[in-house]
């Protein structure tokens, strides 16, 4: 089964109209505010999302008091209807305190004339502790081989090629739909022909266009499921410059809730939860059993920390320890080819 989050649907635009007048205000001027530093409008919108939120629990719960005049108790109030009442999770309860807090500093540096004795205070109360509440999936070689050779020998190709790019890529789901054709002609072949290295592709970040980023991947693992769609793309009069384009739509690339549909039936062909980003870990954790620098799979990413090198890195300890010790003591560590990954 897919993994299982849970998803409130808390507001409604009655609800929203009840809101008092002058939290909508405000936060329709944190919303101006953001469009002028260029935040892209998949930020903003997750921050309207869960601020909303919050105007409606005070609505219902606070006396639909103004978020200027909140205490610490009416945030107290807040988080323990989250958890207790609601059921979100320690980290979900962390992204909606910060949405909060994010606004408590646009009002604390932004409008401090109108309130010069406001004082940002969301993070002065303690969030609770994280906890793990879905199963993550660390896949193994064997299981996305066996994906991809049911979904070739169903013919499905346009599905063997995307879970072929994100795992020889390592890009997020949402930056998989945004390659195209041409970003894996021969003349974007660098490395001696190893990988392939695209026009910049819009990628997460700050900034109406987001971070624009040239991405890499693995040419000689990836070609055979980009020439498999290919050659049925032409064999069925299918044109378009997105790699993977919306059927209705072909001038669009395909949606997201594409891609959801798709995990669903991966899980059901895997039996175990299948999630795109897992393949981005799978990326990481390949990259370092063929023993390529940390310095070098940040390059590969296009990270900006190093430090994010390991947070996506499922090798378990023992493992990435025998890389280096032996009964004998201290080894060189054995690489892989490019190949063997």
């Amino acid at each position: 089964m897919a993994r299982k989050t849970k998803m409130n649907k808390i507001t409604s635009p009655e609800l929203l109209l009840r809101v008092n007048p002058k939290n909508t205000e405000l936060l329709n001027d944190f919303v101006d505010y953001l469009r002028s530093v260029q935040r892209s409008e998949q930020t903003i919108k997750g921050y309207v999302n869960d601020i909303q939120i919050a105007w409606v629990w005070s609505l219902k719960h606070n006396d639909n008091l103004f978020y200027v005049d909140w205490s610490k108790r009416q945030i107290v109030r807040y988080q323990n209807w989250l958890i207790n009442e609601n059921e979100n999770s320690p980290a979900r309860i962390k992204r909606l305190k910060s949405s909060l807090s994010s606004l408590g500093n646009f009002v604390e540096t932004v409008l401090d004339d109108e309130y010069p004795n406001f004082r940002n205070i969301i993070n002065k109360v303690e969030s609770p502790v994280n906890q793990p509440v879905r199963e993550k999936t660390v896949f193994t070689d064997v299981q996305i081989e066996t994906l991809l050779n049911r979904l070739t020998g169903l013919g499905k190709y346009d599905k063997a090629c995307a879970v072929a790019l994100a795992l020889y890529s390592g890009r997020r789901k949402s930056e998989l739909l945004r390659f195209k054709v041409s970003d894996f002609n021969d003349d974007h072949l660098v490395c001696g022909g190893a990988l392939y290295r695209s026009d910049p592709i819009k990628t997460k970040g700050r900034g109406v266009n987001g971070k624009q980023l040239e991405c890499f991947t693995l040419a000689k693992q990836f070609k055979p499921y980009f020439d498999m769609w290919m050659k049925y793309r032409s064999d069925n009069g299918i044109e378009s410059d997105w790699l993977f384009p919306d059927r209705a739509n072909p001038s669009e690339h395909m949606q997201v809730s594409t891609m959801n549909s798709w995990a669903t039936s991966f899980t059901r062909i895997l039996s175990v939860d299948f999630y795109w980003h897992a393949l981005r870990h799978m990326t990481v954790t390949n990259f370092k059993r063929a023993g390529l620098p940390d310095t070098v799979i940040q390059q590969y990413l296009g990270w900006a920390d190093i430090s994010m090198v390991p947070v996506y890195s499922d090798l378990k300890a023992d493992e990435q320890l025998s890389m280096y010790f032996t009964e004998s003591g201290v080894k060189a560590p054995k690489t892989k080819g490019f190949e063997e990954i």
